[in-house]
């Protein structure tokens, strides 16, 4: 009977001994989750309508590929207008930097030295010498009048008399020649009652009012320009760079290239589409960016970032992946809805992101991935 005893009580000491031990050596902790990717949702800041649809979906881009290529409407014409419009207000503010040039200078005094000479005849009156050769001329006028119209009038007699062959043309010569010979002598004679009574003082007034604009003009051309007309000119300038840098710009925009290299994962343009501005056109998964997000239990967070853990996917069964922890969540949560058991899903868990490194790119968005938890494992050097 003793025997029997010592036997159990051994038996229950073996027991206890293994379920201890059992329990020391329990497997490391494994928290389950999907790989995702890191997306670019690619745009243009100016709408438009598609010219050119460059790449497919699923198709992998390098950085800077042309993927979409929009039509440019009217910027090209706009663009030059408005590069004409730099080069005017350059060549402007040029011409005040350096300002008039000599020969600006001297047409201005020409005109000044004219106007001068001008308004020293009007206030000293015509000279004899100028009614003497107006009286002339009115007698050499009057006597082309005489004979002009001895010839009108001998045409006059033959026509109606019914006599001589005259024709048309030369009754018509003979008529105007009267006529011209008439007005002239009219013209001379106010030009001679013109000197005669001398110059009006209005006359004189605006002679004089104009020579001192023209001498204004001449100060101001021997200055040079003001330093507000350089300034505004320079305002000029910027605000005509302004707007060819904004359409530049905007005509860079219509080439929509990849911002990474990546694979097209979203992508639904035709030829022919509108859109608008700012609007996503596609959306990139950038290369080499793969992560897990996964939640570990409250209890089981001894994790900190740069620790590096252990990542396997379902189509790697017999392969683990270099992963790294860089991002822990600062507060807790309930464990989300997706996660298979009730008893899981009431559980406080912490949120993480264990970035995958995938020299090789094996691994896929989408694919389910287990990150094994090692409390004690290797840590990234600060």
């Amino acid at each position: 009977m003793v025997r029997q005893a010592a036997f159990v009580l051994c038996l229950v000491v073996v027991l206890a001994t293994g379920l201890i031990y059992s329990q020391m050596q329990s497997p490391p902790a494994v928290v389950s989750g999907f790989v995702e990717a890191d997306e670019v949702r690619v745009g243009s800041r100016v709408g438009g309508r598609i010219m050119e649809v460059a790449v497919q979906e699923g198709e992998s881009v390098e950085s800077g590929q042309v993927l979409v290529q929009l039509e440019p409407y009217d910027l090209q014409h706009r663009l030059a207008e408005a590069e004409a419009q730099l080069a005017a207000a350059q060549a402007d503010l040029q011409r005040v930097q350096s300002g008039n040039r000599p020969q600006e200078i001297a047409q201005a005094e020409a005109a000044v030295a004219a106007l001068q000479a001008r308004l020293d005849k009007l206030v000293a009156g015509p000279l004899p010498e100028e009614i003497a050769v107006a009286e002339a001329q009115l007698k050499l006028a009057e006597a082309q009048l005489q004979r002009a119209r001895s010839a009108f009038d001998r045409v006059q007699r033959l026509i109606q008399r019914g006599e001589g062959t005259l024709s048309q043309d030369e009754v018509d010569r003979v008529t105007e020649e009267y006529q011209a010979a008439q007005a002239l002598v009219t013209a001379r004679r106010e030009e001679l009652a013109l000197l005669k009574r001398g110059t009006r003082e209005e006359d004189i007034a605006a002679a004089r009012a104009e020579l001192q604009q023209a001498q204004q003009a001449l100060s101001l051309a021997r200055e040079g320009f003001r330093p507000e007309d350089v300034r505004k000119a320079e305002a000029a300038v910027a605000a005509a760079q302004s707007q060819v840098q904004s359409l530049r710009v905007q005509i860079e925009e219509l080439t929509v290239r990849a911002p990474t290299a990546g694979v097209i994962s979203a992508l639904d343009l035709r030829p022919g589409d509108l859109v608008a501005p700012n609007s996503p056109l596609l959306t990139l998964q950038e290369q080499g960016r793969m992560w897990v997000r996964a939640y570990v239990p409250e209890d089981q967070l001894t994790l900190r970032l740069g620790d590096r853990l252990p990542v396997s996917v379902d189509s790697y069964p017999d392969r683990y992946f270099d992963g790294q922890v860089v991002f822990i969540a600062s507060e807790a949560e309930f464990t989300p809805r997706n996660v298979q058991t009730a008893e899981q899903r009431a559980k406080l868990v912490f949120r993480i992101k264990v970035a995958i490194v995938d020299s090789e790119q094996l691994v896929r968005p989408g694919l389910p991935a287990d990150v094994w938890l090692e409390p004690s494992g290797e840590r990234a050097a600060p």
